[in-house]
């Protein structure tokens, strides 16, 4: 498998690059925005997915393991392949599109092409609870809420697993603000349990 390839950019169309590493040119599909962001003749890093179907031998690259990991969350799903998950990811930001799923919001995901209203409905479903193990962009644990790192911070102190805190700050309602209120709330629904 080929999960990372550093090289220079020798072509770019609007769907893929190729990508010379040692007199090899490597042909990576990837997001729109990156391949605005990546230039000919410059020197380009990808973390790649290689994709083996009977038909198919293809590298998909993303800029960081955080892409890498949530591209392949999303193409594990039943009736989204590569080229739709790279088209989910060229409309919006990372983090974007997993608050818009953590919220069960599939509005973004209706957007891209070649995904219906139930395949948007069924990533929402499928990766709403997956989504507080995958690191963000910044490679720290995704956290529902702004302000919810001192929650997670304090809970942390006291002991309890990440897991357990990712879960339980999911669960807690919007409404309730500041720390000290939201890391009562969470103790309420651990010790509930």
């Amino acid at each position: 498998m080929i999960a990372y390839l550093k090289g220079r950019t020798i072509a770019k169309t609007d769907r893929f690059l190729i990508l010379e590493n040692g007199g090899i040119g490597y042909k990576v599909y990837t997001t729109e925005p990156l391949l605005l962001k990546t230039k000919e003749g410059e020197e380009a890093v990808f973390y790649t997915h290689h994709y083996i179907k009977e038909d198919a031998l293809d590298l998909y690259g993303l800029e960081t393991l955080a892409e890498l990991e949530f591209f392949q969350q999303l193409i594990g799903i039943s009736g989204v392949g590569p080229k739709s998950a790279l088209a989910v990811m060229s409309m919006a930001k990372l983090n974007d599109i997993k608050q818009a799923i953590l919220k069960g919001d599939a509005t973004l995901l209706k957007k891209v092409s070649g995904i219906g209203q139930k395949t948007a409905e069924r990533i929402v479903v499928e990766l709403k609870n997956k989504l507080g193990l995958l690191a963000d962009a910044t490679g720290r644990v995704n956290i529902t809420q702004a302000g919810d790192e001192d929650t997670f911070a304090a809970l942390e102190a006291l002991g309890f697993p990440a897991a357990t805190i990712r879960n339980t700050l999911q669960q807690l309602p919007d409404n309730i603000d500041g720390s000290q209120a939201r890391i009562k709330a969470a103790l309420k629904i651990i010790n509930s349990k």
